[in-house]
């Protein structure tokens, strides 16, 4: 199965739906950033910590696999020279269209997180990755090719899924019921076959392990300088009882 074809097909499908991950930010918060009064996230609900960011003033800075109009502009709009990079062309288009309607400088770059060989190495000051790395299923090359292009002293700020999420079974959980059905790493695809994924219009996730997520950042090279947990805002019956995302500061030494 091309999956990375199947992916960027629903992403195209969800700017049109318009998925809260593909509608980009307002004027009014555009507005903001500039006065100096901005904060972006990477999970689901909790602002990234403002100690976590350098000073971004003149700073090189990547949005990974970061698409939508949101993360992008108001890095920008805070004095940052900003790269958005996605799967999608449609997301990329929701950052021209708020470079255009706010007078921003963004360059965008069509391509997968998995590869950024486009860029050189030592380029960025600066990567913002958020919730994205569960639509491939290996995300060692993610964390190797943002260590290349990351300068020494360089900041990744990332967003994943906790694996806990993949455990259960998703059509109990919607009926109010928490079942152990999945292993872990997890991937849709030990239990659906590619007709069924392709029937069923979402997305093709993986769940990574935390000694994946985590280990492998440290296994690229880079130092963990920061964590912090976030839940689904009450929005699902796991909030209850664990979070369902984990964002991490890591530093290139």
């Amino acid at each position: 199965m091309d999956i990375i074809k199947h992916n960027q097909d629903n992403w195209e499908l969800k700017v049109k739906q318009q998925n809260q991950w593909t509608v980009p930010v307002s004027s009014e918060e555009i507005q903001n950033a500039r006065m100096g009064e901005w904060s972006i996230i990477v999970t689901s609900t909790k602002p990234v910590p403002k100690e976590w960011f350098p000073e971004l003033s003149g700073k090189n800075v990547l949005c990974l696999a970061s698409g939508g109009g949101q993360q992008g502009p108001v890095l920008a709009a805070a004095g940052a020279s900003v790269t958005v990079l996605d799967l999608s062309d449609s997301q990329l288009e929701q950052d021209r269209y708020v470079a255009k309607r706010d007078g921003l400088s963004i360059r965008t770059v069509l391509g997968s997180m998995t590869d950024l060989s486009m860029f050189d190495s030592e380029s960025f000051d600066l990567l913002v990755h958020p919730v994205s790395n569960l639509y491939v299923p290996h995300i060692q090359p993610v964390w190797q090719e943002a260590y290349r292009v990351l300068k020494h002293g360089g900041i990744m700020i990332s967003g994943f899924m906790n694996p806990v999420f993949y455990l259960f079974d998703w059509e109990l959980e919607e009926q109010g019921t928490l079942q152990v059905k999945h292993t872990l790493p997890y991937s849709e695809l030990d239990y659906a076959s590619e007709e069924e994924i392709v029937k069923s219009g979402v997305a093709l996730e993986f769940g990574h392990t935390l000694e994946q997520q985590i280990g492998g950042q440290i296994q690229s090279g880079f130092m963990i300088a920061g964590l912090y947990e976030d839940s689904f805002g009450g929005k699902k019956l796991l909030d209850r009882y664990a979070n369902s995302f984990i964002a991490t500061r890591a530093i290139k030494p």
